[in-house]
């Protein structure tokens, strides 16, 4: 397991009755591994990982491994209430055959600073797993400040974290303080390229789902010191990724999946689809997006 380069926070596919819909999630799939992304992470944020019992996140874990059949490492979130739940969680993903876990703080209630550490420390000392934790005080209310990931990484298999303060120095704080111990996930798809460019080790994306050859592609060029070119792929990006920094990013990005031809709009509820102006104007982004679309093959990456 490598923490870097691109990993789509893979949306969940439901069919009509509500149910996980393989074949669509698996097609897919298939799109991102063609086109060059380097792990897949499941049932996070965007995968509606709230609305899934543990049967269903086992399910989706179990197909995607045995589908992905090694071409790339099959990462599994981890979003728990209790600890022992998540305990319960990473074993399942360990026998089900994942090779790396996602782990959100505890759900719901708002742990302290000793508490915070002491439920990523007991999930990580359940596992022989590499973890990445996931650090995101905007949507959850925990920040894991530099002090607790001192404590942290006295655990071994913590190796990296999705990086989504949203504040684009704390790249430069991570860096500074762990080198390269830590493996920076950049997490915010609107300063994707930004945290690339101080340093982050790799993105997890989430407009990836809909356009991944656009993802590889910044991603790579960045890489291979391409910046002004991975800036003009970035710039007619920008419009479709702010429809990830957005309460219904879900519906969002089913969106494209559904326009592009390969995912669909069910969404479990609380959740609807899009309707009225509001689906009219993220319509108008996404076809916007499509009709602009880069020449790719004019980039060498």
């Amino acid at each position: 397991m490598e923490w870097k380069g691109v990993m789509p926070a893979i949306t969940t596919k439901f069919n009509s009755s509500n149910k996980l819909d393989l074949d669509l999630f698996n097609k897919n799939l298939s799109f991102q591994i063609d086109s060059g992304v380097n792990a897949i992470v499941l049932a996070g944020s965007l995968g509606e990982a709230s609305t899934l019992n543990q049967e269903e996140k086992n399910i989706l874990t179990k197909s995607t491994v045995q589908y992905v059949q090694d071409k790339v490492p099959v990462v599994v979130n981890i979003a728990e209430q209790g600890t022992l739940d998540a305990i319960k969680c990473a074993e399942d993903a360990e026998i089900l055959g994942a090779k790396g876990l996602m782990v959100l703080p505890p759900m719901r209630y708002k742990s302290g600073r000793n508490e915070t550490i002491d439920y990523f420390r007991s999930i990580a000392n359940s596992t022989s797993l590499p973890i990445m934790i996931y650090n995101n005080p905007v949507d959850y209310g925990i920040e894991v400040t530099l002090d607790m990931f001192d404590e942290l990484l006295k655990c071994e298999n913590i190796k990296a974290v999705k990086e989504s303060t949203r504040d684009i120095s704390n790249v430069t704080r991570l860096k500074n303080s762990f080198g390269s111990r830590l493996k920076i996930m950049t997490g915010v798809d609107t300063i994707a390229l930004e945290s690339l460019l101080m340093g982050a080790d790799g993105w997890i994306a989430g407009l990836v789902c809909a356009f991944p050859r656009e993802t590889v592609a910044i991603y790579k060029l960045q890489e291979k010191g391409k910046i002004k070119e991975a800036i003009e792929i970035y710039r007619w990006f920008l419009p479709l990724l702010e429809l990830d920094i957005n309460p219904k990013l879900v519906q969002n990005i089913k969106l494209a999946e559904t326009i592009l031809n390969i995912g669909s709009e069910h969404v479990r509820l609380p959740r609807k689809p899009l309707s009225g102006t509001e689906r009219v104007e993220v319509l108008k982004i996404i076809n916007t997006g499509i009709k602009n679309r880069p020449d790719l093959t004019k980039y060498n990456f």
